[in-house]
């Protein structure tokens, strides 16, 4: 991806993420520390970093076939858990001493299944994510979260005190300010960032240490701060969907002449619009809120729609969008239902919509410039 940002602090983020495995990695294991993985924004990394591990959200980046997991799946499983279970079973997360699954969807939840046969991984845990976001639910994460933090402190041998996870919850929220300013860039008439460039530095925050993250994002602050905007583009887009870590989607979204300012995915805004409440008494009881109801939902938790498409409202105007991208994993059934309400609510408010299904490995661009192309058409035919 070309690029006209020249931050040594960049080119760190598009290295770590370019790839499963990497240098910080392999610098964090040589000095002794451990890793685990995790699947799903709804995990609470910041048990993780309380407890002195490195948390590493799973992707299945580089992959190029799904020969070895298609035993583990039926034809009908999206291909998101197919490639990362691929990569696993090929041996590029050998470098995990701890897996945290969840039951965020059927897909995703029938990979802790398989793992627990096909790989050796010594702390295997899976947690019962709530489908619903009242307060009884807050109080089922609750619980939850505290018994994955008993099984992470009796393993790993570590005392994860409320210190330890205020601390923990103060870094994370100090990395979530940081990424919203990264995203302010993006609000002006000629942002220096664009969407594709945007993504490797929101994903990095997830394949690094957050300490050093943060400290990687603040120099990155400072030279997109000096960085000439570009106005040339036709139109400004926002993207909605779920797994997104793939740079090259956007790639070929803005060389139509659409950027891409803004997004709700997992990957995103959903990561760090609100920041955890610091004044709550009990740390545990903090992440339990923040995780089930205070962050931006995904169509994981029903009962939410009205909040998530109020959510996408506000973001639209706040970042001055012309159109909205529904990004969808083919067989996702949840965002296939979620993208269908948001198509009906849009049209109220004369915003134009376009749902984009795909693989997980992009394939098929040609067509995607042709419907990315005659979306971007639509939208300037309405201006004139």
């Amino acid at each position: 991806m070309e690029t006209r940002i020249d931050s040594e602090a960049f080119d760190r983020f598009r290295e770590v993420t370019s790839s499963i495995g990497n240098s910080e990695i392999e610098a964090w294991k040589q000095a002794g520390g451990k890793v685990v993985g995790y699947f799903c924004s709804t995990v609470p990394e910041e048990l993780f970093t309380a407890a002195g591990l490195y948390p590493f959200r799973m992707r299945g980046t580089g992959s190029t076939s799904t020969e070895l997991s298609d035993g583990c799946f039926s034809n009908i499983n999206c291909s998101y858990p197919r490639h990362t279970m691929n990569q696993a079973l090929l041996g590029e997360y050998d470098f995990l001493d701890g897996l945290v699954c969840i039951n965020s969807c059927d897909h995703v939840r029938r990979i802790y299944d398989n793992w627990t046969v096909r790989l050796d991984t010594p702390f295997v845990k899976v947690m019962s994510l709530p489908r619903k976001i009242g307060p009884p639910q807050i109080d089922w994460y609750y619980e939850e979260i505290n018994l994955l933090r008993s099984d992470i402190q009796e393993h790993f041998g570590v005392e994860i005190t409320d210190e330890d996870l205020w601390k923990a919850i103060k870094l994370h929220n100090e990395v979530r300010a940081l990424q919203k300013k990264v995203y302010e860039y993006r609000k002006l008439d000629a942002p220096p960032i664009s969407g594709a460039e945007a993504l490797p530095v929101m994903v990095a925050g997830t394949a690094m240490p957050k300490e050093r993250y943060k400290i990687l994002l603040q120099q990155f602050l400072g030279d997109l701060e000096k960085l000439e905007g570009s106005s040339d583009y036709r139109v400004r887009l926002m993207i909605v969907g779920g797994e997104l870590d793939d740079p090259e989607f956007m790639q070929v979204i803005e060389e139509q002449g659409g950027l891409v300012v803004t997004d709700s995915t997992c990957f995103g805004t959903r990561l760090m619009w609100r920041p955890i409440d610091e004044s709550v008494a009990d740390p545990v009881r903090a992440l339990a809120s923040y995780y089930i109801y205070d962050r931006p939902s995904c169509p994981r938790m029903y009962g939410d729609q009205s909040r998530r498409i109020d959510y996408t409202k506000e973001l639209a105007k706040e970042f001055r969008v012309d159109g909205i991208i529904g990004e969808r994993l083919i067989f996702c059934d949840q965002w296939l239902v979620e993208h269908y309400m948001t198509n009906a609510d849009l049209k109220e408010d004369g915003i134009p919509f376009l749902q984009l299904d795909r693989e997980y490995i992009l394939s098929g661009k040609g067509q995607l410039r042709t419907r990315v192309q005659a979306f971007i058409e639509t939208i300037e035919g309405m201006r004139s």
